[in-house]
């Protein structure tokens, strides 16, 4: 439950405006927590970030890709994202990947400065997916290890 806090409520926040404020607004972290599963071997990786007892971000990575990085935007610019991505980067470098990629929202200029300051590059590879039943546009940014 408490991933599913900050799932929603970084999406909430950092999303606003690049995705319907309708869905953001109907978000709740009840609907969203049966999704998640953790600890499966075979399964991706999440890692958590915990202050003061809560946790205020995580990091999910599937074999060579940051699948997702979300912070609780009480957490914003704290070192939290900064740490994830660090140990997300550990990870995917210990499956022997030389690079790793993760797709990327259109128009989160937010994230991508944050992304781009850890090394991450935009490519010329874009897509439309469906994530929690919205259509969204996305760029892929790819990094070397």
């Amino acid at each position: 439950m408490a991933v599913a806090r900050v799932h929603v409520r970084a999406w909430q926040a950092g999303y606003r405006g690049l995705i319907p404020a309708g869905f953001l607004d109907q978000m709740r972290a009840e609907d969203r927590a049966p999704r998640y599963t953790f600890g499966r071997p075979d399964g991706p990786q999440t890692t958590v970030a915990v202050r003061d007892g809560s946790i205020v971000g995580f990091a999910t990575v599937v074999g060579s890709e940051l699948s997702a990085l979300h912070v609780d935007p009480s957490a914003w610019r704290s070192g939290v994202g900064s740490a994830l991505i660090g140990h997300a980067r550990a990870a995917i470098s210990a499956t022997g990947a030389a690079e790793a990629h993760l797709w990327l929202l259109t128009g989160n200029t937010r994230a991508q400065r944050f992304y781009e300051r850890d090394g991450w590059q935009v490519t010329d590879v874009q897509r439309q997916d469906t994530v929690w039943n919205v259509t969204v546009d996305e760029v892929q940014l790819r990094r070397r290890l």
